[in-house]
């Protein structure tokens, strides 16, 4: 099963979001964009990748121990950017973007440490993916007008396991669907 590990904003956050969603699609040439949906949204915090099952209960138990090493801490989705020309947009992160990090790297340690091959570690860049471009579109009115967005705080209270199923349909525009697999309270170890 494909796995990782995340950060899942609130209902309410996830709804400010969607009203400047919203905006941003009105903008000129946004249908040249395939824009991510609701159900979707995370900021990653590691990849795991396909996983065996067998290896998901020592992943779980080694998740379960970073959260409870993790204080809960506040966080706001604010601002945006752009991987590549265009390739895709997302929305960053501000509040506590070190505790961010913190969480980021004991769940990136703790697929290590369950036997995943988790690839070259890189630097944390805290980020939810809104839309991906089909081609090389100009992105920077998508990110000056997500510049002004910031949606309210929020405190991250949890760790959350998520498998995502790829579209297999063969239709044009279908989007990978998520399902919470396992959710640990951070325990505020710190």
């Amino acid at each position: 099963m494909r796995l990782f590990a995340a950060v899942l904003p609130p209902e309410d956050v996830a709804g400010e979001l969607a009203a400047e969603i919203a905006r941003l699609r009105r903008l000129p040439g946004a249908d040249g964009l395939r824009w991510t949906g609701r159900p979707g949204w995370h900021l990653t915090l590691a990849f795991y990748g396909e996983v065996d099952e067998t290896l998901v209960v020592d992943l779980s138990a080694r998740l379960a121990r970073a959260a409870g090493h993790s204080a809960p801490f506040p966080l706001a989705l604010a601002g945006g950017g752009q991987f590549g020309h265009g390739q895709s947009l997302w929305t960053g992160a501000r509040g506590d973007l070190e505790a961010l990090r913190r969480l980021a790297g004991r769940a990136e340690a703790a697929g290590r440490r369950a036997g995943l091959p988790m690839g070259e570690h890189r630097h944390y860049k805290a980020h939810l993916t809104v839309a991906r471009g089909r081609d090389s579109v100009d992105a920077r009115p998508y990110v000056q007008t997500l510049a002004a967005f910031t949606s309210r705080t929020w405190t991250v209270a949890d760790l959350v396991l998520v498998r995502s199923n790829l579209p297999r349909s063969g239709v044009p525009g279908e989007q990978p669907r998520y399902e919470s697999v396992a959710r640990w309270a951070l325990g505020g170890a710190g």
